[in-house]
């Protein structure tokens, strides 16, 4: 299918949780035609329990991503983020969950209720779940045991061998594959590696368009290890696990942070058994791919990429800036 050619160009992000976000607050800001595909295997917190009473896919990162491409001081941005203090049912509810969730009783389509929701916030790009289906996470861990759930899998602290979804024959939106059969650039990252990115790839067809896109193709490395996912995790470690469940790699491109923490605040994230991921640039030389370094680290109490050097860091690798 031949390229739209448009005066703006089109970016789509892969991922969730908030590294996702952290990149979409940073992304708005440039004249762009974002598209971000979500993972929807969350089953934890407000909306693991909506996912379990209601039986609706779980809204949490989809809403995160919504507040990040809207403007920050917009009403409906704060009442998204408002989370309910109480001793009944709604305690740590967010309003935004429950209008999600609300607009896809309503509408009995998730991916409506998304659009719509979207067209509420008035958000600066279009946010696509990964699937629709109702999917759940199993890992094979180290040991060759099986743990079913994204909650469980995180809670194991054992190595990760692999990640499935169930049920294996979960299909991506349509408009989701035109998005990344049009884009100049996709971005997969930063994120959780087991539970927000790999995921996301693993929705039938969605490799293989990444795969045969001609766009500029980015893996964002997170700046931290993960406890109970990726804990001494180096760079290429990452690299090749995302290889492994790809049938090899699909993002020529690898952006790394080498801004250095203080020794304070990775002393906090180390008794929570986190570490920096070390750039072993030997290793990731010899898996063929493009380094780009960058100081984008954003320290406010945790370690965080900051949006807007991020951003810019994406778009001068593509040549977008």
């Amino acid at each position: 299918m031949a390229k739209k050619k448009t005066s703006k160009p089109k970016i789509v992000s892969i991922g969730g949780g908030t590294g996702l976000s952290t990149l979409l607050r940073g992304l708005k800001l440039f004249r762009a035609d974002l598209s971000v595909i979500v993972t929807v295997t969350d089953d934890g917190g407000s909306s693991g329990r909506l996912r379990d009473e209601l039986n609706v896919l779980p809204p949490g990162d989809i809403r995160n991503c919504m507040i990040a491409l809207s403007e920050d001081e917009h009403l409906m941005s704060r009442l998204f983020r408002f989370r309910f203090n109480s001793e009944g049912g709604l305690h740590d509810h967010s309003f935004g969950n429950l209008f999600l969730t609300a607009m896809a009783g309503v509408t009995g389509d998730f991916a409506e209720a998304v659009r719509l929701t979207s067209e509420v916030l008035a958000i600066k790009g279009v946010i696509y779940p990964s699937t629709t289906s109702n999917v759940h996470l199993r890992a094979e861990l180290e040991d060759g045991a099986w743990v079913e759930g994204e909650t469980r899998i995180t809670a194991s602290r054992k190595r990760i061998r692999c990640i499935q979804l169930a049920p294996s024959d979960a299909h991506p939106l349509p408009d989701a594959l035109d998005a990344i059969d049009a884009a100049d650039l996709i971005t997969i990252g930063p994120g959780s590696l087991y539970t927000s990115l790999i995921p996301n790839l693993l929705v039938n067809e969605v490799i293989n368009a990444v795969r045969a896109s001609s766009a500029i193709k980015i893996y964002i490395q997170n700046i931290m290890t993960q406890p109970g996912e990726t804990e001494m995790y180096s760079a290429a470690d990452h690299v090749e696990a995302l290889a492994q469940h790809c049938g090899g790699i699909l993002f020529s491109n690898i952006l790394l942070n080498n801004g250095k923490p203080s020794p304070e605040i990775l002393k906090k994230y180390g008794a929570e058994h986190a570490g920096l991921v070390e750039i072993d640039r030997d290793r990731l030389h010899a898996l063929g791919l493009n380094l780009v370094e960058r100081d984008l680290l954003a320290e406010e109490g945790v370690i965080r990429h900051d949006p807007d050097r991020l951003a810019q860091a994406v778009l001068q690798i593509a040549g977008l800036e």
